[in-house]
């Protein structure tokens, strides 16, 4: 049973991280294009959490995005702790992740691939005719 909530916990923290995220006016975050939150790692006791930033536009732009919520963090805990009504909000470590770019970079070769497949269909379709 502990499981359920130790991860329903990381799945609020990451979902408040987010919210507040849209709200931060620090250039670091605006500059950086669509930021995700990628997963939230909590430690067993609930005192430290891994918060995992991808950004569309890059693994560099993560990493500012990083830097500015790190200077933010203080904003994020007081709002996620608020929001989750917690007695003691975890310390948060933001990670810059890449795994936003490479997803898009996995469905621009999958849309390359099937655009492929319907062109050698087509070409089949007029050779019969």
């Amino acid at each position: 049973m502990a499981g359920f909530k130790h991860g329903r916990m990381a799945e609020d923290i990451k979902r408040e991280i987010a919210a507040v995220m849209r709200e931060l006016k620090d250039p670091r975050l605006s500059n950086s294009g669509m930021l995700t939150v990628v997963r939230v790692e909590l430690s067993g006791d609930g005192s430290h959490c891994k918060v995992y930033v991808s950004s569309m536009d890059g693994i560099e732009m993560a990493k500012q995005a990083c830097k500015g919520l790190d200077s933010a963090s203080g904003i994020i805990k007081r709002a996620v702790s608020n929001k989750l009504a917690l007695r003691k909000c975890p310390e948060m470590q933001f990670i810059a992740d890449n795994s936003a770019e490479h997803g898009m970079e996995i469905n621009r070769l999958l849309d390359s691939v099937l655009h492929d497949d319907t062109a050698e269909t087509e070409e089949e379709d007029v050779n019969e005719d």
